[in-house]
């Protein structure tokens, strides 16, 4: 007769039987049957987003965690439309758009198109929502890879988009713009007649510098014997000189121009007094104790055969094992201890004449290494961990912000740290060099303390002290970051940032 636990590893195989390429699992009762339901959901290996529809989780998630959500939202999504509307549905152009450039971050409200829909708004978890209306969908209809969500093609979404889009969202716009074919375009307004929307699209490509393809547009459509009339739909009327090979790299880019600015209006000016690099090394060593605290944390979702394993031998326990998180937290005191003295040599190249972004991005490799070394040396990770940078997918614990897939990050690091090269201002490379660290988040673990040693390397190589952020003040630094990461709006990090800066004395 089987025990409870043994029951309860029949659900969890039957579970992970569902779960898709990214150990995640939309699950509907008809494909657990209602006894697997119910065990799982009591277990708490489900949670219900509406009803009939549940995602995999973790049992451990706390209540009022968003994490979970945010990481199966648009599986979510994907499914829950192909359910109701089979294949003739597709997201609007406008988020079409955000994903060509890019951006998955989900939006408070999802638009689906659907042929057969009637009107309807769905509300689910975390004051996000789906809206779906009958409308003509998209013609032809394009695939995503990473979720399976139906999509506008990049040419068509460009046209059909509002005109509020470019002000709106002008970052994904640029990248869009900067990546399509005007041909594919010009076929579509030449077939269908759509002057204004021509009209609009080559103001749009003259707007990144695109002055020939924008030419062409309202020269063929003259021609063509439709009435004109160029408009540039961006706020900014300057044009931006576009050569876009990576949407990733072209965003990093963007985002950087279009924040520079304000850290620059928003954080204070580095002390006049120079230090010698013996007493600014010294004034470091006196901040380590206050320094040492935790990272960002990050959650990943899957059922495992290991943990199958554990639940069918009643090993399963879901609070943690006390000896094991002793010896967790030891190795993680240990590793910051060696990445501060590693991050210190670094300080020293860049003080006596090396560049900053040149030395961060030769040692940020052995960072991330000197903080995990103690934890492969006590077998708590393997040695090829500390290799390269992450091959999965990862999400930040209650952000609806989703790090750059693991593929971007070859265009995406370089970039940073070109930008970083390049930056005169120490506190935009401080400020924005700790925000793209861990918008881009290029490992699984220790993302946030190499941000914050990123920054401070910045910082006390510039003419600024050592900058502590205290744990305290964690809620207020989340939601300025997560600011930043969602809206694109780097001011209360900024401001954040240099409060903690001044509440620190400064040099003195």
């Amino acid at each position: 007769m089987s025990n409870g636990y043994e029951k309860l590893a029949q659900s969890l195989k039957k579970l992970q039987s569902l779960q898709n390429s990214a150990g995640l699992a939309v699950v509907k009762p008809a494909d657990l049957g209602r006894t697997h339901l119910e065990r799982l959901v009591k277990n708490g290996f489900l949670l219900e987003i509406i009803k009939g529809w549940y995602i995999s989780c973790r049992p451990d998630t706390i209540a009022g965690d968003s994490t979970p959500w945010w990481t199966a939202f648009w599986f979510f999504v994907s499914e829950y439309a192909n359910k109701k509307f089979g294949k003739k549905w597709c997201l609007s152009a406008e988020q079409s758009l955000a994903f060509y450039s890019g951006n998955i971050t989900a939006p408070q409200q999802t638009i689906i198109r659907a042929e057969n829909a009637s009107n309807n708004i769905v509300n689910l978890l975390h004051n996000t929502a789906i809206l779906y209306f009958k409308a003509s969908v998209a013609n032809p209809i394009v695939k995503e890879n990473q979720f399976g969500l139906n999509l506008y093609s990049l040419p068509q979404a460009l046209i059909e988009c509002s005109p509020e889009f470019f002000r709106l969202d002008s970052i994904s716009s640029r990248i869009c713009l900067g990546l399509v074919d005007t041909q594919d375009m010009l076929k579509i307004l030449l077939q269908k007649g759509q002057s204004k929307r021509a009209g609009r699209i080559a103001g749009a490509l003259r707007n990144i510098a695109k002055n020939k393809e924008a030419d062409e547009i309202l020269e063929s459509m003259k021609r063509a014997g439709f009435d004109i009339r160029e408009e540039n739909p961006f706020d900014d009327k300057n044009p931006i000189l576009m050569k876009i090979v990576s949407p990733y790299a072209a965003r990093l880019k963007l985002m950087w121009k279009s924040m520079r600015e304000t850290v620059i209006n928003n954080f204070p000016n580095p002390s006049k007094k120079k230090l010698s690099i013996a007493q600014c090394i010294k004034n470091i060593d006196l901040q380590y104790k206050a320094d040492a605290y935790n990272s960002l944390s990050i959650e990943g979702y899957s059922v495992t055969d290991d943990l199958i394993e554990k639940v069918q031998s009643g090993k399963w326990n879901p609070k943690d094992n006390p000896a094991d998180a002793q010896q967790s937290n030891a190795m993680a005191a240990r590793g910051y201890w060696q990445t501060f003295q590693a991050v210190k040599t670094s300080i020293k190249e860049i003080l006596k004449g090396k560049n900053a972004g040149a030395a961060a991005k030769s040692a940020h490799r052995v960072w991330y290494q000197e903080l995990f070394a103690p934890s492969v040396m006590a077998g708590l990770l393997r040695p090829e961990d500390l290799a390269g940078y992450r091959s999965h997918q990862v999400y930040i614990k209650n952000s609806m912000h989703t790090p750059l897939n693991p593929q971007a990050l070859k265009d995406a690091m370089p970039v940073l740290f070109d930008l970083l090269k390049k930056e005169e201002s120490a506190a935009v490379r401080a400020i924005l060099g700790h925000f793209f660290f861990v918008y881009i988040h290029p490992y699984m673990d220790g993302n946030g303390r190499l941000a914050r040693f990123l920054m401070n390397v910045m910082l006390t190589t510039g003419g600024y002290s050592w900058t502590i952020i205290p744990v305290k003040k964690r809620k207020e630094y989340m939601t300025a970051l997560e600011k930043a990461s969602v809206k694109n709006n780097i001011k209360d990090f900024t401001k954040f940032i240099a409060d903690c800066y001044k509440k620190g004395g400064g040099n003195k």
